[in-house]
């Protein structure tokens, strides 16, 4: 029989653990040396820029890209992945600009397990191709009509609420999915360009968001609306 001296802290520590559990960890891309509290290696020549909505990362789409190590969302069971970036002209047809990659323990290798976000340049637009790889299921949300603009700041999201697979641009609706997807174990990031460093990515990159619950579109960061290209 528990103690009711011990409830109140009982209670105390079960709103601990709602909390971390709800707690979102939040990237600033600013800089080359830390981001998210983790190690950044550098590949080829990023730089830092200026822009209407503070500091952010470029990259060339040629040989630029960033590992950062920490998986932000390793064991997470339901998700919302979310980020701000500008996708600029002149990129590739097809750009893996943000990926989170299962390591393996005892190798130290990249898995198959893996978040991405990708995008699909056709003609002037873009459109987003988000993309997830757990041991137990895959599934990629790639809708080719639901086009938007290059050379200006746009917001991406991903969410798992358990059963349902969602992608939004701009807090717009653009796929969704029926799936069963497992956790992934700790591992590592890299931006503006696939882990094994190929689709390298053309634009910059500002934030992102990682929050172990499905939100709800009003909840996700904002792009302010009189934010210049």
């Amino acid at each position: 029989m528990t103690n009711k001296r011990s409830l109140p802290a009982l209670f105390l520590i079960t709103g601990l653990c709602a909390v971390a559990q709800n707690k979102a960890e939040v990237w600033t891309f600013d800089n080359l040396k830390k981001i998210g509290g983790a190690p950044v290696t550098v590949l080829g020549s990023p730089k830092i820029i200026k822009t209407p909505l503070g500091k952010a990362i470029q990259f060339n789409g040629v040989d630029d890209g960033i590992f950062i190590g920490k998986h932000p969302l390793a064991g997470a069971q339901i998700f919302t992945f979310e980020a701000i970036f500008r996708p600029e002209s002149g990129g590739a047809p097809e750009q893996r600009w943000f990926h989170l990659a299962e390591q393996d323990s005892k190798t130290g290798m990249d898995t198959d397990s893996r978040f991405l976000f990708e995008t699909r340049t056709i003609g002037n637009q873009w459109c987003l191709d988000a993309f997830v790889h757990t041991p137990t299921a895959d599934k990629a949300i790639l809708l080719r009509d639901h086009l938007h603009s290059l050379d200006a700041w746009h917001h991406v999201a991903m969410i798992y609420d358990g059963s349902e697979f969602r992608s939004y641009v701009d807090g717009v609706l653009q796929g969704k999915a029926d799936v069963k997807f497992g956790p992934q174990g700790p591992g590592h990031t890299a931006v503006g360009m696939r882990a094994n460093k190929v689709f390298f990515f053309k634009g910059a990159v500002r934030q992102a968001k990682f929050t172990r619950r499905a939100l709800a579109p009003e909840e996700f960061m904002k792009v302010p609306t009189n934010a210049a290209r």
